[in-house]
């Protein structure tokens, strides 16, 4: 469920909502004050005033802002890594496997509730807690694709993990840079862009078996 899909769920202050509906309907009122105002500037009265909520109800959930930030960015950090999985999995084709991933970071920044900006631009990166996820989510998705490449070429791991992070570091910081050029490059043609430098590169490493190195 997106952000604005749970905080539209928000129901008028007063009425009860079952504690998972609850907590959803606060965290998507949270990214929208988080995402709009950055972590510095965002009041739990904000946040309880968006969800339509009285601090107490918000309290209830969250015994403060950093752990409401923290649970945003667990929920958010996750579904990336879940992405970039199935874009791997989604294809025995290695060609189309680095589009699919490519466009796994395209759909992440695209996504209307900006939970990107949490993750990869968030003004809370000196926070020893959010730091460690912004590491993890980094890691997690550059593991996954060391997977891959380490598979099929026979490199190393050390190897494979440093080829894997270029080409998660690459899908984030264009497709970030492509959603703050306003989308002048349609997502498609912008993907399959990206998608070719990224394939030009990672195809000069032969199928493991196939040839030498």
């Amino acid at each position: 469920m997106t952000a604005i899909e749970q905080t539209e769920a928000a129901r008028p202050r007063g009425t009860r909502l079952p504690r998972r509906a609850r907590r959803n309907q606060l965290l998507g009122a949270a990214q929208e004050v988080f995402v709009a105002q950055g972590y510095h500037a965002a009041a739990m009265d904000d946040i309880a005033e968006r969800a339509g909520v009285s601090k107490p109800v918000l309290y209830q959930h969250f015994p403060g802002k950093l752990e409401l930030y923290l649970a945003l960015l667990d929920q958010h950090c996750a579904a990336l890594i879940e992405s970039v999985r199935a874009a791997l999995a989604s294809t025995h084709d290695n060609k189309q496997r680095v589009r699919a991933t490519m466009d796994a970071y395209f759909a992440y920044v695209e996504d209307d509730g900006g939970a990107f900006r949490l993750v990869f631009e968030s003004d809370l990166t000196n926070e020893p807690a959010v730091r460690e996820r912004v590491d993890k989510v980094t890691n997690e998705c550059a593991e996954a694709i060391c997977d891959v490449i380490a598979e099929d070429t026979g490199l190393s791991r050390e190897e494979s993990m440093l080829l894997a992070s270029g080409l998660g570091g690459l899908a984030q910081v264009v497709a970030r840079a492509w959603l703050h050029s306003d989308r002048s490059v349609p997502r498609d043609k912008a993907v399959q862009l990206l998608a070719s430098l990224a394939w030009r590169g990672i195809a000069g490493f032969p199928l493991h078996g196939t040839e030498n190195a």
